[in-house]
């Protein structure tokens, strides 16, 4: 997600953080949205994991009176589009977020999210957005697991039944003028506990998506405990390969492993053609589930036109920071059978190294010909394999 700048221009899919309250039932003087947990304030896991969702053009945050100065330090570095005061309800606080959204143009889709629900994974997104295609809005849910009984003054009473009952979490999706308008002509006299059931009550059908059990709810002081025993130090190990091969041609120079290579053949491709590199970059987005290289550089954009391949190791090495894990390890494998790599191999592994923030020795080159068989062992072209380690969060 890039930084929004205001125009007049209307949003395609806008997201609403709401962290106007004061969360007293959570303890302490401090409002739980600027609390830490896991080295860092639930408003900043929040956003960070709204910014990890794509499709997202711009995130508004709705602070609570006096909170604006405080909320802009601990997303000093964060593109949020607005910090706008909210109101002394959530109903109040998600309003003057849509008006103000409104007035900067509106939007085709807006997400309404909760600050204290920082721990939200970007699959859920996905399928809130998906299910927008066919519906006004769409809210995640999980089943009722627990028997249910009424509380008859500290006695057991009836046992309800849960078949049919759902928790109800956020992000909620929604059509923004669909919402909007629920907004607009809801019964003030009313307090609604969600957005969805002010959608529904305009006619509006809301279709129910799988939520996830990380989203819970920052309520009291047991989840706070609870939310930095599961994130505090919890790390995971992803894995992810690349592959990519580019024809040589008489015509180009040769790039491999971001080091130029002396030849009399280079290879031919959109940007520089470094089919080493480009195998570096796959594995990486290959372990972060982010898609493949052509995906974020598209061969069609003329601004890829030759340019150099570091700038994509970059950025994928950026989206691992974004997400808080770390590249720990890249294995690359050159199979050519012309020119020699052993002469370059050391001055690969520091290029590699050097673009991606490691040091070398987390760094492998290696070469390898195809005994002279197929498309490689005919110098036709050149080919490459890498796989990358990363170290992430164990929230996503």
């Amino acid at each position: 997600m890039r930084a929004w700048m205001a125009t007049r221009d209307r949003l395609n899919r806008a997201a609403l953080l709401v962290a106007a309250g004061q969360g007293r039932r959570a303890g302490g003087e401090t409002p739980k949205q600027f609390r830490t947990v896991a080295g860092k304030a639930v408003l900043a896991h929040a956003f960070d994991a709204l910014t990890m969702c794509e499709g997202i053009d711009a995130i508004f945050v709705v602070i609570g009176p006096g909170q604006e100065h405080e909320a802009r330090n601990l997303l000093a570095t964060r593109p949020v589009a607005a910090f706008i005061e909210g109101a002394s309800s959530r109903r109040g606080s998600v309003h003057a977020g849509l008006e103000h959204i409104a007035r900067c143009g509106g939007a085709r889709e807006i997400l309404i999210h909760d600050a204290a629900r920082p721990f939200l994974p970007p699959a859920v997104v996905r399928r809130l957005t998906d299910a927008l295609n066919g519906a006004k809005g769409a809210i995640p849910v999980l089943p009722v697991t627990d028997t249910l009984v009424t509380d008859d003054t500290g006695m057991a009473g009836a046992i309800v039944p849960r078949s049919s009952l759902r928790h109800v979490q956020t992000p909620q999706a929604f059509h923004f003028d669909a919402i909007l308008s629920a907004h607009r002509t809801w019964n003030n006299a009313l307090e609604a506990t969600d957005d969805a059931q002010m959608l529904r009550a305009c006619g509006h059908d809301v279709v129910l998506v799988r939520g996830d059990e990380r989203l819970f709810k920052l309520t009291y002081p047991e989840d706070f405990e609870k939310a930095q025993a599961l994130f505090g130090n919890g790390r995971r190990t992803c894995v992810g390969m690349g592959y990519d091969v580019h024809r040589l041609t008489a015509d180009a120079e040769l790039w491999l492993g971001g080091v130029r290579v002396d030849s009399e053949f280079g290879l031919a491709g959109h940007s520089d053609a470094d089919v080493a590199l480009h195998a570096v970059v796959d594995a990486i987005l290959g372990a972060l589930s982010d898609g493949d290289i052509g995906s974020h550089f598209p061969p069609s954009d003329p601004q890829w036109k030759g340019a150099s391949s570091d700038r994509f190791l970059i950025h994928a090495c950026d989206r691992v920071a974004s997400r808080g894990g770390a590249v720990e390890h890249i294995d690359l494998t050159i199979i050519c059978e012309a020119p020699k790599i052993g002469p370059y191999r050391e001055a690969m592994r520091q290029r590699i190294a050097e673009i991606a923030g490691l040091s070398v020795e987390r760094v492998s080159v290696k070469a390898t010909t195809t005994e002279r068989l197929g498309f490689a062992g005919r110098r036709e072209g050149i080919a490459a394999q890498a796989v990358a380690t990363l170290s992430l969060p164990a929230l996503f």
